[in-house]
C-alpha cells in the first residue's frame, strides 16, 4: 500500500527509499548483509516531517532492496560506467552480495516485483503531480534522499552535505534550482553541489519536464547531517535539529514559487 498525505500546494515530496518492509520469500532469500538493510534512506521522513504545511508526500513501505522505485523499470543504468545498484539490487553500496548464494531474482521475479511495487508507486506519483497541476498549472516534486557520506565503491572521498540533483538543470526551471542552490550556499554550516555524483535518480529524470509545467529535483543529504553512520543508525537530535532549518527554507521557497 502506497502512502500518500495530500496537501494543497504545487509541492509534492518523494519518499522512495525509507521503508523498511520487505517480504518473508524476499527476506527469507537474502544473507546477513542484505537483511542489515544498511541502504535505507534511514529517518528521513522523520527529518521531513512537520517542516511545512500543505504538501503532499508519497512513500513507499516496500525496502529498496526488494525493487528501487528511482531506478528505471527498463534496467537502464542512470550512471553509466559507474558503480550503482540496479533496479533489483544484487549488492549493496559496498558492493557487497546481499542474496544466498543463487537465491536471487531471476527475470520473472524481477518482473512481478516490478508490477506490484514500482508500478504502484508511480501510479500515486503520477495522480499527485497532476491533480496539483491541475490546480496551479504546474507542480514541484521534491525527492527525499540520503546516503552515508563516505562510500568509496560509489564515490571518492567525502560527499557533500547537500548534493542537489537536476539532471544537470534540465529536470526544473533554472531559477527554481538557482534557489535552493543558493539556500544551500547560505547554509554556511554545510557544504553543497549541484550536479555532482548524483544528478537525480529515474523519478527525477522522469518527471522533470518544465515545459510541460512539471519540476523536479533531487536532494540527496548526507546521513552525518542528521545521524550517525553505523548501526543501530540512530538518530542524531542536535543535528537533526539544525538541519531541520535549512530544509524548511528551501521547501517554503518551493512552495512560494511560481513560473516567471
Amino acid at each position: 500500500m502506497i502512502e500518500v498525505v495530500r496537501g494543497d500546494s504545487p509541492l509534492v515530496l518523494g519518499l522512495p527509499h525509507t521503508g523498511t518492509r520487505i517480504p518473508d520469500d524476499v527476506l527469507s532469500r537474502l544473507n546477513a548483509t542484505g537483511q542489515a538493510m544498511a541502504d535505507t534512506d534511514w529517518h528521513i521522513d522523520r527529518l521531513y516531517d512537520g517542516l511545512l504545511a500543505g504538501t503532499t508526500t508519497v512513500r513507499t513501505p516496500i525496502h529498496r532492496y526488494v525493487i528501487d522505485v528511482n531506478r528505471d523499470p527498463a534496467g537502464i543504468s542512470l550512471y553509466p560506467g559507474q558503480n550503482t545498484t540496479t533496479l533489483c539490487p544484487l549488492t549493496d553500496f559496498d558492493g557487497s552480495p546481499i542474496y544466498r548464494p543463487g537465491m536471487e531474482p531471476d527475470a520473472g521475479e524481477i518482473a512481478r516485483r516490478r508490477e506490484s511495487y514500482h508500478a504502484p508507486y508511480h501510479v500515486a506519483l503520477t495522480a499527485e503531480l497532476e491533480r496539483l497541476r491541475a490546480v496551479h498549472g504546474f507542480a514541484i516534486l521534491y525527492d527525499c534522499h540520503s546516503i552515508r557520506s563516505h562510500i568509496p565503491f560509489l564515490f571518492d572521498g567525502i560527499l557533500p552535505d547537500f548534493n542537489i540533483g537536476t539532471n544537470s538543470g534540465t529536470t526544473c526551471a533554472l531559477g527554481l534550482e538557482r534557489c535552493v542552490q543558493d539556500i544551500c550556499a547560505g547554509a554556511t554550516d554545510y557544504s553543497h553541489v549541484v550536479n555532482g555524483r548524483f544528478k537525480g535518480g529515474w523519478t527525477t529524470r522522469h518527471y522533470g519536464r518544465p515545459t510541460e509545467g512539471l519540476h523536479a529535483i533531487q536532494m540527496e543529504l548526507a546521513q552525518s547531517t542528521y545521524m550517525e553512520e553505523t548501526p543501530p543508525w540512530t538518530w542524531a537530535p542536535d543535528k537533526a535539529h539544525a538541519l531541520r532549518r535549512p530544509l524548511t527554507e528551501i521547501l517554503t521557497t518551493l512552495k512560494n514559487w511560481s513560473p516567471a
